[in-house]
């Protein structure tokens, strides 16, 4: 015990380390790349975007230093609090944030901007595993689930009225946490035919799913009737009643989509789903995405040498569309790297949530998994142009401040937890 009180660094995982120093250095070689000028090429240049994202980086170390020096109880003790701090940061933008591109998340201090969303996470997760770690807690159980459900529901609701959808989505991630510690399955599969019932309404439209449904339902209900007598009986009323939420839903999606989708989402999904083509105005993003990504070839053209890249094709590349660079000066080649890392990444995250003593400290740690893969999954495949312009940053690569620390909290988190697993709590 005497080694970890005066050591700090005693019992962390260095390989994990080293693929978040990996990823945020060539994060930012990239984004030294999507935001490089002829008037404005020195490295060192704070009034840059590049040059601001190399303070950010620099102001990571004392938050990384400030979370190992706090023992691990500390988190599992008052992550409530910490919670609930989120909770409050959240709902104070709709009183003192400020508006940018229509959206209400962020707080100003000058110069300087914070969005609360991206701190949110780590707090959800630690609250998740403080609930889910607790001895008498129970996913079987409807009052349990409720309570896990009415964790994410909250800064998942306030994200989203800011508006910002996008980040609020990540929080599905964590069905999958509780679905590992006991959550009955039937809950992913109908999240699942809700999705596929979502698509389909937007595909063929409103009236020709409520007839496909119908025909389905008049199928199932012959099924049971010819050789499943005693089943009807017993389950006629469940039948009836999915039936009638499936079709409530169906009216649900044509209407939320027609009458409270703005203009922009409703030609997203089209988009996506082919139905129109939009290459110059909504679409000109993905379009450009997709065209400078294929630019690159199996090595790309080579750092600083991305004529997309550098000719701005691609509007906000340094953020949300990141990974353009990465497909169009290091290739196809440098885009698998970058994708094997992450998926490295990931599975480092997961051994060491399954080598944990503490479940507090397991369900944290695959907790962040869902959330890291998320982002990572989402993000690529908004840009590749396989979903909708969704707008999540890719983790430690996408230009911004609040994103940065917000990852590296959610990181280390589990860094610090996981150096104390030698310990009884």
């Amino acid at each position: 015990m005497r080694s970890r009180k005066t050591n700090i660094f005693y019992g962390i995982d260095w390989v994990l380390i080293l693929f978040y120093f990996m990823l945020v250095l060539f994060g930012w070689i990239n984004i030294y790349s999507a935001t490089i000028t002829e008037e404005q090429f020195d490295i060192i240049n704070f009034s840059t975007e590049y040059g601001k994202q190399l303070i950010w980086i620099g102001l990571s170390f004392p938050i990384i230093l400030l979370i190992l020096l706090f023992d691990a109880k500390f988190y599992e003790k008052y992550a409530s609090l910490i919670y609930l701090i989120c909770l409050i940061s959240l709902a104070g933008l709709f009183i003192f944030g400020k508006n940018i591109n229509g959206a209400t998340s962020w707080y100003n201090f000058g110069s300087f901007g914070l969005q609360p969303s991206e701190f949110a996470k780590a707090a959800t997760a630690l609250a998740i595993a403080k609930l889910v770690s607790d001895k008498q807690f129970n996913l079987k159980k409807i009052n349990t689930q409720l309570q896990a459900f009415l964790i994410l529901f909250f800064p998942a609701i306030l994200i989203t009225l800011q508006p910002d959808p996008g980040s609020a989505l990540v929080y599905t991630a964590f069905i999958f946490v509780l679905y590992r510690e006991g959550l009955p399955f039937y809950y992913i599969t109908v999240g699942f035919i809700t999705l596929i019932l979502f698509v389909i309404t937007l595909y063929f439209g409103f009236s020709y799913t409520l007839l496909g449904s119908f025909l389905l339902f008049v199928i199932i209900l012959f099924y049971f009737i010819f050789y499943r007598k005693r089943a009807l009986k017993k389950g006629w009323v469940k039948i009836l009643g999915i039936y009638f939420v499936a079709a409530f839903f169906i009216f649900s999606v044509d209407l939320v989509f027609n009458h409270v989708f703005e203009q922009r989402h409703r030609d997203r999904f089209n988009i996506l789903l082919g139905k129109t083509t939009d290459i110059k105005n909504i679409g000109y993003n993905t379009n450009q995405s997709v065209t400078t990504i294929a630019s690159g070839g199996l090595t790309g053209r080579g750092f600083l040498e991305g004529e997309r890249t550098q000719g701005n094709f691609v509007p906000e590349q340094q953020t949300d569309y990141i990974f353009t660079i990465v497909g169009e000066e290091w290739g196809f080649l440098g885009t698998t790297i970058v994708i094997l890392i992450f998926t490295l990444f990931l599975l480092r995250i997961i051994q060491i949530a399954e080598r944990q003593k503490s479940k507090f400290s397991r369900v944290y740690g695959y907790s962040i998994a869902a959330i890291f893969f998320t982002h990572y999954t989402i993000n690529i495949g908004m840009v590749l142009g396989l979903l909708p312009t969704i707008g999540i940053p890719l983790p430690f690569f996408s230009y911004g401040g609040s994103a940065l620390w917000g990852f590296t909290i959610l990181l280390f988190l589990l860094v610090r937890l996981d150096a104390n697993r030698s310990y009884e709590w």
